[in-house]
């Protein structure tokens, strides 16, 4: 196996990873914020859907998003329209799934994060005259930045290692959907574990990166 080839799934990795990370973060944000500073009939059952893709199994996740991607649905039809082809079998499916694994992560570190946020410190804002976007963003963004930045980079490397769903929806296609969990496995099946060896070490810096830099944050933060 030659350096481009490792360094192509490599990127491709990091690429999907991070689409992921900004697909799933906005939404998760605000879910997590609506979560910790809402109360709301049936919250309880929608903090159960979040944590869902943290205990199904990710071949599960894979089938679901398998159809909803596949032309039978009309979410499938709109994206088919949109991208002018179907997502299936492309990175951007691998992105999509990455994503949809990440998602709990990153919502349930934003509820926490947000609900660590004094309620009195809000409403003294307001009661100055602070609108309420205003307050979000001078002090409740603020203060939460360090967890919602904890929970972002966790989802991102939960993005990266992503392989069960990934596999179902995207395939491993080298050079278009092979990421490193999906080039592992298939090293494996080729009985080339010495490059499946290097891919998995490759895989085991790309992950160190973001889980140390979450710790580091997260250490400062209880200072």
């Amino acid at each position: 196996m030659t350096l481009p080839e490792t360094a192509g799934i490599a990127l491709l990795t990091l690429r999907v990873a991070l689409t992921a990370t900004l697909i799933a973060g906005v939404p998760a944000l605000a879910l997590g914020y609506a979560l910790a500073r809402f109360r709301f009939p049936g919250k309880p059952l929608v903090q159960t859907v979040v944590a869902l893709p943290m205990v199904l199994p990710p071949v599960a996740i894979g089938l679901a998003l398998l159809e909803c991607l596949s032309r039978r649905s009309p979410f499938g039809r709109a994206c088919e329209a949109l991208f002018g082809q179907t997502l299936l079998l492309t990175w951007w499916a691998a992105a999509l799934a990455s994503a949809v694994v990440a998602f709990p992560l990153i919502t349930r570190a934003a509820e926490q994060a947000f609900a660590a946020v004094p309620l009195r410190l809000e409403h003294v804002a307001r009661t100055l005259g602070c609108s309420g976007p205003g307050v979000f963003r001078r002090i409740s963004l603020p203060l939460a930045a360090r967890g919602l930045l904890y929970g972002t980079l966790f989802g991102f490397a939960r993005a990266l290692g992503e392989f069960g769903a990934t596999s179902m929806v995207a395939g491993r296609i080298p050079g278009e959907t092979e990421t490193l969990a999906l080039a592992i496995y298939g090293r494996i099946e080729m009985f080339r574990e010495g490059e499946a060896w290097m891919l998995a070490g490759v895989s085991l810096l790309l992950a160190l990166a973001p889980t140390a830099a979450a710790e580091i944050f997260l250490r400062r933060g209880e200072r």
